[in-house]
């Protein structure tokens, strides 16, 4: 399959959309510098699906947030990807998902003065597709955005346990994603809301040593890994999608790449600069 990547560039003017509707906005909303000494990171409706809060993300990670992004294709000026903010917002009404999402690309924009001009360009993802056997999946529609929800966390080092509930496979392609080394495209074909454990055993990173010991253990790396498939109660298979020559005859994707070039801060917020580095690694968004 050949996956062509549309590319933005971000400008520091405001969004234009020619012939475009009015975009839904926030009721009311504020942008906010986080705290130096603030740790971890997350970004998501709240329960009743009014509000959302986010707390010491990036720029860059909100808008991956807002666009469905992997962090990786987004370009930009250093301090994206440095400097750190706070969103508290609220909706003129409980919304879902993607009004949140639309909203918050509103905000974003109105807020970092934003523009995109699009481009496109080739490169490898994975599609997450239903297996021969079916999908065995307990159907849970969130009765609205603050229910859906991807929890993950670890049973032993390098063992992942992830708890979905009322999580469309919209959104478990984009926390995939987050885990992977390209962007994950949701080709199940299934809808609605779903309740589900995933569990995988993660690579060892680079820097540790096969052969490296814990509490005078080796590591513990047996275990299904996220290929070929998840667990018999997912029945959902990452698969990779290669990059063919030009008379493959493969289906082409259209994703979204931004190249953020140059933004400006919202008003009462300090000019961002690069002072902290971090990743997006282990970040909560949805």
């Amino acid at each position: 399959m050949r996956a062509t990547i549309t590319t933005a560039l971000l400008l520091t003017t405001a969004l234009v959309q020619a012939q475009a509707p009015a975009p839904v906005k926030y009721e009311v909303a504020s942008i906010k510098s986080s705290p130096p000494e603030a740790r971890g990171g997350s970004g998501r409706p709240e329960p009743g699906g009014r509000r959302y809060r986010g707390l010491n993300l990036t720029l860059k990670l909100y808008i991956a947030s807002a666009y469905r992004l992997k962090p990786d294709q987004i370009g930009g000026p250093g301090w994206v990807d440095s400097d750190r903010f706070d969103i508290e917002a609220q909706a003129e009404k409980p919304s879902t998902l993607e009004e949140h999402h639309q909203m918050l690309r509103s905000l974003l924009a109105d807020r970092f003065h934003l523009r995109f001009h699009f481009d496109t360009k080739e490169m490898p993802i994975y599609a997450l597709t239903v297996d021969s056997g079916g999908a065995k999946l307990t159907l849970h529609d969130a009765a609205n955005s603050g229910e859906a929800w991807i929890e993950p966390g670890n049973d032993a080092p390098f063992h992942a346990k992830w708890t979905a509930t009322s999580a469309s496979m919209e959104l478990f392609a984009f926390r995939l994603a987050s885990v992977m080394d390209r962007p994950v495209i949701d080709q199940t074909g299934l809808k609605g809301g779903y309740d589900f454990k995933l569990t995988y055993t993660q690579d060892l990173p680079p820097n540790i040593s096969p052969t490296a010991l814990l509490n005078g253990q080796p590591f513990d790396v047996s275990g299904p890994t996220i290929f070929p498939g998840g667990p018999p109660a997912i029945r959902t298979s990452p698969r990779r999608s290669q990059r063919p020559g030009p008379n493959h005859g493969h289906r082409s994707r259209r994703q979204t790449h931004r190249q953020l070039t140059h933004t400006s801060s919202p008003p009462g917020i300090d000019t961002p600069g690069a002072r902290r580095h971090y990743t997006y690694q282990g970040k909560e968004i949805s």
